[in-house]
This record gives C-alpha cells, structure tokens and sequence, in this order.
C-alpha cells in the first residue's frame, strides 16, 4: 500500500489516533471525500481499545488506522490492532497544518493524522514486536546505564581536581580508569575534616556507581547478543558489525518489507547524498543530517572500523583521496555502501547452514 490511489482502493474509511499516555483520541475519515464521520475519546487500556473497535464497527468494516507513535503512547494499541489482522499505518513525524488562530485540540491532531495519511506517497508500518521490540528495550536500557556512568565518571574527574590536598595526592598521575578504582577504595577517617570526609564520600559513591552501570551495561550487551545470534548472526559476521550496531540496526529494520527500498533505508539512516551544487560545480554532496540519527551512527562507527582494520576500504580510501575527495566525502560514501549492503543482507533473510 504505497499510493493514495492504493488506500482509497482498499478501505472505505481511515481512523486517525492521536495518542497519550492515558487517553487516545481517534476519528473516522471518509476515504473518498475526506469527511470527518464519527469521533471518540477512549481510555489507553484494553477496554478502551476493545470500545475504539467497536466504534470503528459501527461505521465501517474496510478501514486503515492511521497511528501516531505506534513505538510509544500508541503501542498498546498498534499490538491490539494487529493482532485483530487491522491494517495499520505509522505516523511517525506527522506534517501538523497551519493551525486557524492557534486551534489545537486531541480529535483535531486524530483528524488531521487521518488525512495526513492519505496524502502520504508512501505508508509506513509500525515496527514488530518479539525480538525487535527486545532489542529496542535493552538497547535503551544499555544507554541510560552508559549515560550514567560517563556522567558519574565525569564527575569523579572534577571531583579530584578541587579535592583536598592530602586526596589529590593520591590520584597524581593516574588516568581516569585508574581515578575510578582508587576512588572505589578510598576509605573514611574519624581524623578528616567535613570537607575531607563528604569529598571522599562522594569520590567513593560516584565510582562505584560508575563501576556498577558498567557492569549492567555488559550484562544488558551480553543478553542482545543472545537475542541477534538465534535471529539474525548473519548480521554479526559482517565486518564492523557488533553486537551494539546490529542491534540498533534490526530495531530501525524491523522485518522485511517495512521499509520498500535500499535508497529507503539509507534516507533513514540519514547517509543518503544530497547535493549541494553552486554554478558549475555539480559533483559535490553535502552531510545528510536528517534520519535515525542512532542508526547513522552505527553506519559510521562500521565505515571506521573498516577504515582502520579492512584492507579493501583503506584502499578505496586511498584511492578517493587521490581524486580529490575529503576525509567527510569519502566516509559518507562508505557509509551509503554499508547501508547498501546491510539492507540487502537483511531482506534477503538469514542464511541457514
């Protein structure tokens, strides 16, 4: 279903949801004329999804949900839909018209979901559930842990700079790792201080910490390199590609078909060229910064790796620069061809011994 022909071919109405942590607002749209037919406001729970079909029931049996935030507020919903075998839409950036006067209501941003995607050239549907969504939720919770030892690390570093004298001596010289293991084994003296004793207090309770979210980061790695390799370890054995990088590139995938072409999934990962000619120069492109900027960065972290480890890339590499590329040129080229490459291996399935 790729075509605003294709949508009114298949269904009679269009039912836009706007969603909210306790409440979904939705509208019944005309397919053909663009009408608004009917709309409600129901609960964010399984009876008021139950009540949401019941009301699509009463006006018509052929329709498509158009869906913002199918992988947030709208993922309750979107799972109760598709296992009903609905037709399902994702609207995942929805264009929001000029308001008249500031207008802004819940049925207003349902209404305007429901002919956003029948205005749509392309329809999207919501990311799957069981390994995808599994990958999605450790991933998430792999960064929270990452952010929070980086910061409490960061804090340790400061910390020791405007410490105490008698503490500063003891970190002289040493490097931030080093910083964090003594700082986990400083011990308290009836003798300091309040400034000596809350310093080292903290010294003590940010490098644990820094040392414990570390060590949740690796068990949360270890349980997604359970989940890639009985889904898809044909993605690992690819050059560059780790355990982090295939999973954030199956969440952004999902499953087959969901996103219709390689060229697709590059503007998704934000690698596609865009041009940026001026005169009579008409062979320059310029950074896309637009995408998943997550899965952007899993493409450059395997066209670095391959960079410094994959003889073929360091010759192309060296090849491009002879012609006059840039360092930026020639990796946002690697990155397209990774892309390329990754997309292909993962609609063409897992090769099975």
């Amino acid at each position: 279903m790729n075509s605003l022909t294709d949508l009114r071919e298949v269904v009679d109405v269009v039912i836009g949801v706007d969603t909210h942590v306790h409440t979904h607002s939705a509208a019944v749209v005309d397919a053909a004329t663009g009408g608004v037919l009917g709309e409600i406001t129901v609960e964010a729970t399984a009876e008021g999804y139950a009540e949401l079909v019941e009301f699509a029931n009463n006006h018509a049996m052929l329709r498509a949900w158009a869906i913002e935030g199918t992988g947030g507020h709208g993922a309750g919903l979107s799972r109760h839909l598709l296992e009903a075998s609905e037709i399902v839409i994702e609207l995942d950036r929805p264009k929001r018209a000029a308001r008249r006067n500031g207008a802004k209501s819940d049925p207003l941003d349902a209404i305007r979901a429901a002919r956003e995607a029948m205005a749509r050239p392309r329809l999207g549907t919501p990311r799957t559930g069981g390994e995808r969504q599994a990958l999605s939720v450790l991933l998430a919770a792999r960064r929270s842990a990452i952010n929070a030892s980086t910061e409490a690390q960061l804090q340790v570093f400061s910390l020791v700079i405007a410490a105490p004298e008698p503490i500063r001596l003891r970190f002289r010289g040493q490097k931030l790792a080093a910083m964090l293991n003594t700082a986990a084994n400083l011990r308290l003296h009836a003798s300091w201080d309040t400034e000596t004793t809350s310093t080292v207090m903290a010294l003590r309770t940010l490098a644990r910490r820094a040392h414990a979210m570390l060590k949740e980061a690796r068990e949360l790695q270890k349980a997604m390199v359970a989940i890639i390799r009985s889904w898809r370890p044909d993605l690992l054995e690819e050059f560059g590609v780790g355990p982090i990088v295939a999973a954030t590139v199956l969440c952004a995938w999902s499953h087959p078909g969901r996103i219709h072409s390689e060229a697709a999934f590059a503007m998704l990962a934000g690698v596609a060229p865009i041009p940026a000619n001026s005169g009579q120069v008409t062979t320059r492109y310029r950074l896309n910064r637009y995408g998943d900027r997550n899965l952007n960065n899993a493409l450059h972290t395997v066209v670095q790796s391959r960079i410094q480890y994959q003889q073929a890339t360091r010759d192309y590499v060296a090849r491009r620069t002879a012609e006059g590329k840039t360092g930026r040129e020639i990796k946002r080229c690697l990155a397209r061809y990774v892309a390329r490459d990754l997309y292909r291996l993962l609609e063409g399935g897992p090769q099975l011994a």
